[in-house]
């Protein structure tokens, strides 16, 4: 199965080592990852947003591996990379980064409010064991590093990556195709981790959403996010000259009629990013905290008063 077919499918990024990847991708649907060894141990990146969702990935982790996860990261606290960790085994030990820990907490349930949707039997469960620098996994066959990328896309992401196959699991760190979003991280950050990522030069990469790249595919994506960091910079820097706020900026930016991401779904989540860029670069001032509930009203505005869906 591919992407086009619209199905969720596990596709090998090296021996032994698979993405677990979701279309459309949008809010709520997001990758996956496992890593297994030949001892039938299995390291499982990321959960997803639903009980069916979840059953689906447990059941193709069974079909690669010979026994439960032994161990599962999550790259970040969002509930579609974290809702389904209720529904791991009891012996399968959470690693995340301590901030991680806390927003699960913190976060409960609530996006099942704000993105209604089928979402089963939710539990939730935080991280079991938390760090706050990096540290490695090994495997009977292969090291598993846990770098810590953040604040990018949130104020704790962790990327996932083995050294031996050049294979990134970059979590939100990397969207192929739509709107990223760095609201609850840092815009200045999401760029740093993009170079970062780089940096590390992977001949193949999981993004968060959107399907696997490889080769010079991941220099594409890393090359588009930095644009896409610069375009959002560039639009903050223009509009707080202007007097604008950061809805009227984006309003203005996507009814420009010329502006270099028309095509990209999740448009909507430019005000976000603009709220981060006008508080990183500028004296700006908000009257409420930078989070995605108190700005759900201005991206239900950008979409033209339409609701936020997902197809979770």
């Amino acid at each position: 199965m591919t992407w086009e077919d619209g199905s969720s499918y596990l596709e090998e990024m090296a021996p032994g080592v698979y993405a677990f990847v979701q279309p459309d991708g949008g809010w709520m649907v997001n990758n996956c990852g496992v890593i297994t060894d030949a001892s039938g141990d299995a390291v499982i990146v990321d959960t997803t947003s639903t009980e069916k969702r979840n059953r689906a990935f447990l059941a193709e982790v069974a079909g690669v591996s010979a026994r439960d996860p032994k161990i599962a990261v999550n790259t970040h606290s969002h509930p579609d990379h974290t809702y389904g960790n209720g529904f791991l085994p009891p012996t399968t030990t959470i690693i995340g980064h301590h901030l991680c820990r806390e927003g699960v907490l913190r976060a409960g349930l609530a996006a099942t409010k704000e993105l209604p949707a089928d979402y089963g039997d939710l539990v939730v469960r935080a991280p079991d064991v938390t760090i706050d620098s990096d540290i490695a996994i090994h495997l009977e066959e292969r090291p598993v590093e846990l770098t810590i990328l953040g604040p990018a896309h949130t104020s704790h992401d962790i990327g996932v990556w083995l050294p031996e196959e050049k294979v990134l699991f970059a979590g939100d760190l990397a969207f192929a195709g739509g709107h990223p979003i760095f609201l609850d991280g840092s815009m200045l950050g999401f760029k740093r981790a993009t170079q970062r990522m780089r940096e590390l030069a992977p001949e193949v990469l999981l993004p968060g959403h959107g399907p696997v790249r490889r080769g010079e595919q991941v220099l594409e994506l890393l090359d588009r996010q930095e644009r896409y960091v610069d375009w959002i910079a560039a639009v903050a820097a223009e509009s707080y000259a202007a007097g604008l706020t950061p809805l009227e900026a984006a309003q203005k930016a996507l009814h420009s009629g010329d502006h270099p991401y028309a095509e990209w779904p999740e448009s909507e989540r430019v005000v976000c990013n603009l709220h981060r860029a006008y508080a990183e670069t500028t004296d700006y001032r908000v009257d409420h905290p930078l989070n995605i509930p108190n700005l759900w009203s201005e991206m239900v505005a950008l979409n033209g008063g339409q609701p936020i869906e997902t197809h979770a």
